[in-house]
């Protein structure tokens, strides 16, 4: 599940909607039935939640570690509303689309006991995103903000409405065209 930094550029393109397919290129999936596809084609973590996260585990923690492509250095996946828009690098475009819900497989690979609770509770998911415009990335290249949709339905929000705080499911319909549509779809179910 860890991944690697890697030297030069890595080609990032939108896998199509089928799940188990990532958007970066040589990358693999582990648990291919509930990861990848076209909202989770990357997954983008802040090596400042590494770093809290080295002191709270006393272990080193690399860029990857958590099995994220995309480490931001000064931008917060966390509190990406839903629907924001990325540009990396000159070309690559990414929208913000789902936190990471924390599995048995996450909580396997890094071995501390209580994982999938811990890891919820800190509420900072890291979010997935999927491939408006593809392009190649490399360490390095600046991440800017080009769209911020004003619902204010974050990753964070939407982790604890998913996961610990079902009484919020309703307000992440604020996000409107912006909610994928298979979250979109398991919301509403969850609320009839």
């Amino acid at each position: 599940m860890s991944k690697r930094p890697v030297d030069g550029t890595v080609l990032v393109r939108a896998p199509g909607p089928v799940k188990g397919e990532s958007g970066v290129a040589g990358d693999a999936i582990g648990d291919r039935r509930h990861h990848g596809g076209g909202d989770q084609a990357v997954y983008a973590f802040a090596r400042e939640d590494l770093d809290d996260w080295e002191v709270k585990l006393g272990r080193s923690l690399s860029d990857g570690s958590f099995g994220e492509n995309l480490t931001t250095v000064g931008i917060d996946p966390n509190e990406a509303p839903i629907g924001e828009r990325w540009r990396v690098g000159r070309q690559l475009l990414l929208q913000v689309t789902a936190p990471r819900v924390p599995c048995r497989t996450f909580a396997h690979w890094i071995g501390e006991t209580g994982w999938i609770r811990r890891f919820t509770e800190a509420g900072r998911p890291g979010a997935y995103l999927k491939v408006l415009e593809p392009g190649p990335v490399r360490a390095g290249d600046p991440i800017t903000v080009v769209h911020r949709p004003s619902h204010g339905v974050s990753i964070t929000m939407a982790l604890y409405a998913l996961t610990t705080k079902p009484g919020l499911l309703g307000e992440l319909l604020a996000a409107g065209a912006d909610l994928p549509d298979a979250m979109r779809e398991n919301i509403e179910a969850k609320l009839k």
